[in-house]
């Protein structure tokens, strides 16, 4: 759900909408059906067209979902956890992928990402906050990652309009931005031009026959053919009908809550980098944007299907970043917005085949979609285009199956 302040959000999408194929006519049987339109679906459906398979997107509103509520952090240093070493292999493998990628796309679309390379700050504000940067600096440094601690003060020359209760932090210059809602357009445009076409409706089912996925169903009931099936529909994944239980992928919707500011005209800036902290143990991020909007978030909350914008979010999100950053309040509230990211059990994604012939996943990305985008096209296409169907040796820590298998007992 989206609710607007009284001064409306710009918008930065300019792409022209894809060319849509109405769902009752007849159209040839694509060799790959993806079902989501979101980041990570798009850059599936384009990456497969690139390879030359005559692929198709079933989503009611493509370039929309998780993506038109992502601050879009590239942050596979500073939002590293213990415990997540492997994942942090993938989402660094993304990050490096990340110039290239996104020139690609600008050079095939003409369209601007938003890519940032403007590094991240983490930042303590008490001494408690300041002990546990400092063991995550130990932790960062010990797997060879490139992170400087700062003092205060250090932290304050970099950007001036931090509180002065600033106890220290991490400079990661490696961790940047981009622009969700940009990258969402050009990789649309990027699939068009690909070839890829673009069904907008809603897939309910799955069709399985003899083991074998031959397709989906859509809500007004027009089946749709395809020779594989790749479900990338974010946190719905778990809720398209037809799989066996096994296969289900158990992905869960993590609710975030994030509002927009907007630097006016010809005031100076706040912040010339992603600035985070945590605050009376909530985390906190603001992310400035070039076109003077200031993201602000994020909630993380397990509230099922909610997406309602509350009023107790939007008071915390603002308190916190009040803390951090005094001058905050000063700023035009533009949009307040909640969105739902997919979680799987142990925060990674799952890609690639699943124990049901013809259909393959990429879903379950948590709060790394963003991230890990550019990665995901490359696994998904050399899954698509190879001789034995399987996930390149990188990405096999994330098989699809990897829970089916331990629910029945089996290693994963």
């Amino acid at each position: 759900m989206r609710t607007s302040a009284s001064e409306p959000a710009p918008s930065p999408i300019t792409a022209s909408p894809p060319k849509s194929v109405p769902s009752s006519v007849p159209q040839p049987v694509p060799d790959v059906l993806v079902v989501g339109g979101g980041l990570i679906g798009l850059v599936t459906a384009w990456r497969a067209a690139q390879q030359g398979l005559r692929t198709t997107v079933v989503d009611p509103a493509p370039g929309g979902g998780a993506a038109h509520v992502a601050a879009g952090m590239l942050a596979a240093v500073t939002e590293l956890q213990y415990g997540e070493q492997t994942l942090l292999d993938l989402n660094l493998a993304s990050a490096d992928r990340y110039p290239a990628f996104v020139a690609e796309l600008t050079d095939l679309t003409g369209l601007d990402t938003g890519y940032r390379r403007c590094g991240t700050l983490a930042v303590a504000l008490d001494a408690d906050d300041r002990a546990h940067l400092r063991d995550l600096h130990t932790f960062q440094t010990s797997l060879g990652l490139e992170s400087q601690w700062l003092g205060g003060r250090d932290c304050r020359r970099l950007e001036p309009m931090l509180a002065p209760g600033v106890r220290g932090g991490l400079r990661v210059d490696g961790d940047h931005q981009v622009d969700p809602r940009r990258l969402a357009a050009a990789l649309l445009r990027a699939a068009e031009l690909a070839g890829v076409a673009f069904v907008r409706a809603r897939a309910v089912r799955v069709e399985v026959t003899a083991g074998r996925a031959t397709g989906v169903v859509l809500a007004d009931g027009t089946v749709l053919g395809a020779g594989r099936t790749v479900l990338a529909a974010g946190s719905e994944s778990a809720r398209v009908a037809g799989l066996p239980p096994d296969v289900v992928p158990p992905v869960r919707p993590v609710k975030g809550q994030i509002l927009r500011l907007r630097i006016p005209p010809g005031h100076a800036p706040f912040l010339s980098r992603t600035v985070r902290a945590v605050v009376r143990g909530s985390h906190v991020y603001l992310v400035p944007r070039e076109n003077g909007e200031l993201v602000l978030g994020a909630t993380s909350e397990e509230f099922g299907w909610d997406t309602t914008v509350t009023a107790g979010g939007v008071y915390e999100l603002l308190r916190d970043a009040h803390e951090l950053v005094p001058g905050i309040t000063e700023l035009p509230l533009t949009e307040t917005l909640a969105g739902l990211r997919p979680g799987s059990p142990d925060n990674a994604p799952l890609l690639g085949p699943t124990d049901v012939d013809g259909l393959l996943l990429a879903t379950g990305h948590h709060r790394n979609g963003v991230l890990l985008t550019p990665v995901t096209g490359d696994v998904m296409a050399e899954v698509l285009t190879s001789a034995d169907g399987e996930l390149p040796p990188y990405a096999t820590a994330f098989g699809a199956q990897r829970f089916a298998r331990t629910r029945q007992g089996q290693p994963a």
